[in-house]
């Protein structure tokens, strides 16, 4: 089994042991065994769900219709960057990896048994082992982390810096949700919401070339970068009516497809408004209460296709290949970089979005 040098046997951590229990621990470093690779973490995001997680957020604690999905003590993070320290010949020769290499886990590690993951949905796995919020595993908001056999790895050129690479989960994402909206040539496309998703939505967006392409936000900062991602048009609701200045540009039809990436219930009800018959509506967001909208205008009004986004199944290569090319304005994407105690000043900042978009953790301190 190949190795670095002075692997320690414990580590620096954050361990979520309850809704906005967080704690800086020194906990043992992951053992490996067969088909199992360890790392030492470079970065680590904080994602929107991670902030909505620590605040309280039912999906992840659970309500009396669902069963808790966070299950602490464990570490959080299921964005990231690391470096490979210690791998078996197998796993080295299975995935191409070797020591000293950066790489990225996709942020679920499938079962490769359900239903789903046989039909090659293997981002709907049931067991739905994602990094951060269970057991068998514990996230990256730590010095070193384990990747389980079974998980999907790629390798990270060392040319994109880390405080970069912790990016990839989130733009694999917003890719994915691009592609759930079948954008067309033809398609005015509105991306709500020019968060670290968001953005990445639009520069994917762009890559399909609709005819036009709106961003929308309420902070102009922010719409200001959506225009360095490749926006054509940028809107802010707290200053128009945005529902009308989408039909001025469409001829009084609305935008074809609309993907929400806001998770607060006001964007949802306008897009419902703004986009046209027979439309396609994409959901991309951790929300932190239910949503309640006129369900008579996805059927009977607009017959409108509505379709879900989760995780970033088949785009990590091409979110790699984005970063590796320089075709998005990290350097403004990647507001903040903190150390791994900061995680609640982080998290702070998530929630309150006026003055962040991605914010990084630095666990090595570099």
């Amino acid at each position: 089994m190949a190795s670095s040098q002075d692997i320690p046997k414990e580590m620096e951590a954050i361990v979520c042991h309850g809704i906005k229990d967080y704690r800086f621990e020194v906990v043992p470093v992951p053992e490996i065994g067969p088909g199992e690779i360890l790392t030492k973490v470079l970065a680590v995001g904080i994602c929107a769900g991670d902030a909505k997680c620590y605040a309280g957020a039912m999906l992840f604690w659970g309500d009396k219709d669902r069963e808790a999905y966070c299950q602490p003590p464990i570490i959080p993070g299921h964005e990231f960057i690391c470096e490979v320290v210690k791998l078996d010949d197998g796993v080295a020769q299975k995935t191409g990896l070797k020591v000293g290499d950066h790489c990225i886990s996709e942020q679920i590690v499938p079962c490769w048994e359900c239903r789903f993951c046989k039909r090659g949905a293997y981002h709907m796995c049931v067991p739905h082992n994602i990094y951060g919020f269970r057991q068998p595993t514990p996230g990256a908001m730590a010095s070193y982390m384990k990747f389980p056999a079974g998980s999907i790895t790629h390798k990270v050129p060392k040319e994109i810096p880390a405080w970069q690479a912790a990016y990839i989960e989130p733009l694999a994402c917003s890719l994915h949700a691009v592609e759930r909206g079948d954008i067309q040539f033809s398609h005015v496309v509105v991306v709500s919401g020019c968060g670290p998703l968001g953005l990445g939505m639009v520069a994917g967006a762009k890559q399909k070339n609709p005819s036009l392409l709106i961003a929308l936000d309420m902070f102009d900062w922010k719409l200001d970068i959506a225009k360095e991602c490749g926006a054509d048009v940028v809107l802010n609701p707290s200053k128009c009516n945005v529902v009308e200045e989408v039909q001025k540009r469409t001829e009084g039809y609305g935008c074809d497809v609309y993907i929400e990436a806001t998770g607060h219930p006001s964007s949802v009800k306008q897009g419902l408004l703004m986009i046209a018959k027979l439309g396609t509506f994409v959901e991309y967001s951790v929300f932190g209460s239910e949503t309640t909208v006129d369900w008579t205008i996805i059927g009977d009004t607009k017959e409108l296709n509505i379709h879900g986004g989760h995780l970033g199944p088949g785009t990590y290569p091409k979110a790699i290949s984005m970063l590796e090319k320089k075709q998005l304005p990290m350097d403004r994407i990647i507001s903040h970089q903190l150390p791994l105690t900061d995680v609640v000043k982080g998290i702070d900042l998530v929630n309150k979005s006026s003055e962040s978009i991605k914010i990084v953790l630095l666990p090595t301190g570099k």
